[in-house]
């Protein structure tokens, strides 16, 4: 019923910008933005590293396919990583908070 998503993105400035588009289209109640993730990754045949931000968006489980699309209208990377978790138990309120804070 709801999920975890986890995204890179390239900057601060762009992860906020993702962040505050999915709050405000309702599409997640919360997102998490940690800056100072160093990422390495292959890529296009070669080890690459990259200084990355990563956001952990909560959400609703049936929303993930528009969360998906909003990123990726959003973000600079051909392949951005977006990743979901489904979260099997938490603290009933915050569920529910999540449920109220996410569009129906």
């Amino acid at each position: 019923m709801y999920a975890v998503i986890l995204i890179t993105a390239s900057g601060k400035k762009e992860a906020r910008t993702i962040a505050r588009s999915l709050l405000k289209n309702r599409i997640a109640a919360c997102v998490n933005v940690i800056e100072g993730i160093d990422s390495y990754f292959r890529w296009q045949g070669k080890i690459d590293s990259a200084r990355e931000v990563l956001l952990i968006v909560k959400t609703r489980k049936k929303l993930i396919p528009e969360v998906i699309r909003q990123v990726k209208s959003l973000h600079s990377y051909e392949v951005p990583e977006i990743i979901s978790l489904p979260i099997t138990k938490g603290y009933a309120p915050y569920l529910s908070w999540i449920a109220h804070e996410c569009r129906r």
